[in-house]
């Protein structure tokens, strides 16, 4: 079988294979015999690996974005050659006796030839913002599940507080909680912290807060609430944190803000994801495509076969779904306006998007023979 020739469009590049310890690098190009060599990811190697590449002319390197490996490579190399992290969909090579060499050579080809498309990397700034918002995100999933645990707890006592109260960890119920681990079981004291609308609503409580609570939940509750806390002030530092960084983009979050259901949180997150230059993207549908908030295109024979959306990224794909749920509930806005007339047609879920999961082949039922 003949291989494969491409036009050349750069003299001299680099396709690097990556992996944890180690990194395959292939070098072709113009009056450039073709070489292969393996280098360790230990930064001292990582620099052996510039000098190599700089003794022989390279200009452009490229690279697959596998898991977290790239990222170390990326950023010692950084400065000193021009790097394409691509896709690593775009660069399937044929099937047949695949191996390291042969991964980076074939990435050398494709980058020679111009068929490859760079993906966005931030700047050094933009990426220490992107882990804080990214850190600050995943404390909150954890206070999260910290909340849960303490409800099944209050379940598994019988203390039906979620089935009155609209939110557990609201004043009333905090206090309540309090109460609890405090040694307080009688229903009636328990129900005396009730507040607001709660107050009309004691007798319910009552009821409710009847169960049977021992000191292992007790015990429980404390060490719940504890974690909680402690989240709490995690988050308060992160945040802090964000918005010292964030004061060169003042005049770029009050921007944002001016759009109807982004809060300053999600004007933040949306800065650290893709930053403040749109001249990275090529276009709005382009950004779009890659935060993965737009329809997929999935044609053959003329047939749609599916416009689920792409897999893009899910950081800013969560900020944008939490702005337009708190955008549909504006009032006089035409985001609102052109919520409900989506939501007439095709249902709620539908005009605020949400990331559907791959629904599962079933298995074909086996007929059984005729005696």
């Amino acid at each position: 079988m003949s291989t494969v020739e491409f036009p050349q469009v750069i003299e001299r590049g680099c396709g690097l294979d990556v992996h944890r310890d180690t990194v395959v690098a292939s070098i072709q190009g113009i009056d450039l015999v073709e070489e292969t060599q393996t280098f360790f990811t230990f930064t001292s190697d990582l620099e052996r690996l510039i000098c190599w590449l700089q003794n022989h002319g390279i200009t452009h390197v490229a690279m697959e974005s596998t898991g977290v490996y790239w990222k170390p490579v990326y950023y010692v190399l950084e400065g000193y050659f021009e790097i394409l992290v691509v896709n690593a969909r775009h660069i399937k090579n044929v099937p047949g006796h695949k191996t390291d060499k042969a991964d980076s050579q074939w990435i050398a080809k494709l980058l020679l030839s111009g068929l490859l498309k760079s993906s966005f990397v931030p700047d050094a700034d933009m990426r220490f913002l992107r882990t804080l918002f990214r850190h600050r995100k995943k404390l909150i999933n954890q206070r999260s599940r910290a909340k849960n645990r303490l409800q099944n707890i209050l379940e598994d006592a019988n203390i039906k507080l979620s089935s009155v109260v609209s939110d557990v960890f609201s004043k009333t119920g905090l206090a309540i909680i309090e109460d609890l681990i405090n040694g307080i079981n009688d229903p009636v004291e328990l129900a005396k912290q009730a507040r607001g609308s709660l107050v009309r609503k004691r007798s319910e409580l009552e009821m409710a807060l009847h169960g049977r609570f021992n000191e292992y939940h007790k015990y429980m509750l404390q060490l719940i609430m504890n974690t909680i806390q402690e989240h709490n002030q995690r988050v308060e530092q992160m945040e802090q944190k964000l918005e010292e960084c964030m004061l060169p983009y003042k005049h770029e979050i009050e921007l944002l803000q001016t759009i109807p259901g982004i809060s300053r949180i999600s004007a933040i997150g949306i800065i650290a994801e893709i930053g403040v230059d749109m001249g990275k993207f090529i276009s709005a549908k382009h950004l779009a495509s890659w935060a993965g908030v737009c329809p997929g295109n999935n044609e053959s024979a003329g047939k749609k076969l599916s416009a689920r959306s792409t897999q893009g990224n899910k950081y800013l794909k969560t900020t944008m779904i939490e702005a337009s749920w708190a955008c549909s509930h504006t009032k006089n806005t035409y985001l609102s306006f052109k919520y409900y007339s989506i939501s007439k047609r095709s249902g709620k879920k539908k005009a605020a998007p949400k990331k559907k999961k791959a629904a599962k082949k079933k298995k074909p039922v086996k007929k059984k023979k005729k005696k």
